[in-house]
């Protein structure tokens, strides 16, 4: 069942490069896909596969910044697997979407490997915490597929020295990498804090299919300027502003701080 127009807001990411239409009561993709997008080091001609793709926003940034890769996305619900290939179509973007759960694959994707497999998996247990309203905002922030399922998933996919790139709650960053055996190394962590002196919120984590680099603990990125939110404005340093408004790369190797 797709969305009714009605029920759709039609939101500008990257500054406007990309229109993006998503449920005005439901998920709706904030910066946390656009981050994820941004750290991917892909080349044009790379094959990217996303996890849970949503409305396709991380797909949708990457492509926009990276013009010729091709995009393959998993989504389990369908009207947001509708939205994504409409998002798609709407950017002048090609994207694959099948509908289905990524533990059980279509055999069209089963059949491939990836240069890149990229998620932002729920965040939250349902052990804790109250269910969302909403059914399509519970699916997409309430885990119910373990993280060592989305993690094996996307494991399998890659290709020899493909890498995999999540981003997830800075909570969740020990099951996220318990999740993570042999067949990945070196492993990147990236903590993304709200402000100085705060504890990071969110955390990218990259991962190299058959790589046996030691794992790095990079340098903090800090979203906002200031010690304290101080009014109603957009406070975010230059550095990912760039990033949200200009599509720049947030590379995972010489990162700096602003």
């Amino acid at each position: 069942m797709a969305f009714d127009a009605d029920d759709l807001s039609r939101d500008l990411f990257l500054g406007g490069v990309l229109q993006v239409s998503q449920p005005k009561a439901g998920y709706r993709a904030g910066v946390d896909p656009v981050l994820l997008a941004a750290t991917v080091d892909a080349m044009p001609c790379d094959t990217v596969l996303e996890l849970g793709c949503g409305a396709g926003v991380a797909s949708l940034c990457l492509a926009a910044r990276v013009p010729g890769v091709t995009l393959t996305g998993v989504e389990m619900q369908a009207d947001y697997a509708d939205l994504a290939r409409r998002n798609a179509a709407g950017n002048g973007i090609k994207m694959d979407v099948h509908c289905a759960d990524l533990r059980h694959l279509p055999d069209a994707v089963l059949q491939m490997n990836f240069d890149h497999v990229i998620a932002n998996p729920p965040y939250y247990l349902r052990a804790h915490g109250s269910v969302a309203a909403d059914a399509g905002r519970e699916a997409a922030l309430g885990e119910v597929t373990p993280l060592t399922d989305w993690i094996n998933v996307a494991t399998r996919r890659l290709k020899p020295k493909g890498y995999l790139t999540v981003i997830q709650d800075a909570g969740r960053l020990p099951a996220l990498l318990a999740a993570i055996d042999q067949r990945l190394g070196g492993i990147k962590i990236l903590p993304l804090a709200p402000r100085i002196g705060r504890p990071a919120h969110l955390v990218i984590v990259q991962a190299r299919k058959g790589a046996r680099a030691a794992p790095q603990l990079l340098a903090p990125v800090v979203m906002h300027e200031g010690v304290a939110h101080d009014g109603d404005r957009e406070s975010y340093t230059s550095r990912i502003r760039a990033v949200l408004r200009k599509g720049a790369a947030l590379t995972l190797s010489g990162v700096n701080t602003k």
